[in-house]
Parts: structure tokens; sequence; C-alpha cells
């Protein structure tokens, strides 16, 4: 079953098509990859989808239900969730604070809301870090942090935007690991990422943007073979 179809979806900025005519499908419990050069359009993408930008044109479907034109807010109870390329997280509270906020999306039940927020953080690998200020986290957990607060308004379809960036080899594969857990929780995710070693190791189905258009989609074997894609983003080293 089909848990998210985007039809024609355009964003101009101005005379500037940052997402020129682009349709997809997302079933449920996959990983779809989400490549592209930078400016291609990716994040715009992000935006557009999740209520942060209104469309141009075309329409968004989530769970069968027009979304498009929602507030953020909106889209996220009907269990659409993001991270952000820059984390978005209050440097001045605590971990468990951080979390708390996004519990709040599904109870105004105090009790409930941080019990479901320490299940959160256990589920992650943060509880013993759950009375830190965020100020004071490195940024692999700070990026961990922001997929917690996404976690806890409990979401059907989560999106990472560059969740991996600036991370060193054993902090990207420890993110690997938590991006598998999430998956086997039932939730279908779709992320923007640069490292193709990464995403080609995790994706079902990988898609290609190039200059706000969808140039590209194939299973990782296939996506990497395809000359448009290697010539516009891979490069001939990567192929080779």
């Amino acid at each position: 079953m089909e848990i998210l179809k985007v039809e024609n979806l355009t964003m101009k900025f101005g005379s500037l098509a940052a997402v020129d005519n682009v349709s997809m499908a997302v079933k449920e419990g996959e990983i779809v990859g989400l490549i592209g050069p930078n400016g291609a359009g990716k994040t715009t993408f992000f935006n557009c989808l999740t209520g942060y930008l209104q469309p141009y044109k075309g329409s968004i479907f989530f769970k069968e239900k027009e979304i498009t034109g929602l507030r953020p807010n909106q889209i996220c109870r009907l269990g659409l969730a993001r991270t952000f390329q820059v984390v978005q997280v209050f440097k001045e509270m605590t971990t468990w604070e951080n979390v708390l906020v996004g519990a709040f999306c599904r109870t105004r039940d105090v009790r409930q809301a941080y019990a479901q927020t320490i299940e959160v953080l256990k589920f992650t690998g943060l509880a013993d870090k759950k009375d830190q200020l965020v100020g004071n986290l490195t940024i692999a957990d700070q990026k961990r942090l922001e997929i917690s607060k996404a976690l806890a308004t409990k979401p059907k379809l989560l999106m990472l935007d560059e969740a991996m960036a600036g991370l060193n080899a054993t902090e990207t594969k420890e993110a690997i690991e938590l991006i598998k857990k999430i998956r086997a929780q039932g939730i279908t995710l779709i992320i923007v990422e640069h490292v193709m070693e990464v995403i080609m190791s995790i994706s079902d189905r990988v898609i290609v943007f190039d200059s706000g258009r969808k140039i590209a989609e194939d299973v990782p074997a296939k996506i990497v073979q395809n000359p448009r894609v290697i010539e516009a983003y891979l490069g001939v080293s990567f192929h080779a």
C-alpha cells in the first residue's frame, strides 16, 4: 500500500522552479533514498511535503488523504515527521525536555508524554544523557536527538534530511543501525543523504533529483549504473 503519493509537484521562487513537476510514490515499510547534487531541490521538496512551503502546483497525498497546503503541525499529527539539514534543537533545554516537546504531539497528559519521552530516549541510545543541556551534546548526539524528537510524535513516515552529515565512520555506522531499528518498528523512511555508500546500502529504491527534476528512480544497483545519474551526480570515479 502507498503511504505517500506526490503528483506533478512544482515549487517556484520567482521564475526559478526549485522543484519541477515531480511525481513519486512511497510504499509502507520502504526506505527510499533521495539523492542529487547541492541545489537539486531535495530539501525544498521535503519542505513542500511537510508544509513548510506551499507548492506552486501539484498534489500531495499521505495515507490517501490530500495534505497539500496543510500546516506543518497538522501534517505531523497525521503521522508524517521530519528532521532538518541543520539540526533544530533547543540548546538551552535538556535532552529529555527537547523530546518531550515532540511527545506532546500525541497527548496533553504530562505523565504520558514523559513516559513516551523516556521510551524514545532508550530506543535511540540517549537515555544516559537525558539530563544534559543540549548545547553540550556532540553533533552526532544532537542529530540523534533530532531523530528522537521526531520519533516522539509517533510517525508513520519519517523523513531524514542529511542525518549523517558531519559524522565520523563510527557515528555513521551507529546511525545506520538506528535507521534499521526504526524501520523494524514499522516506520517508513525517506532519506536525503550525500554519503553514497550509506544510501545505497540501506535503500530499497533511490530517487535522483537534478535541477529540481526527478531524473531517475530505481533500485540502488541500477541507479549506480545509470549514465544520466553518473553524469549529473555520482561521477565516473564512483561508477568505477
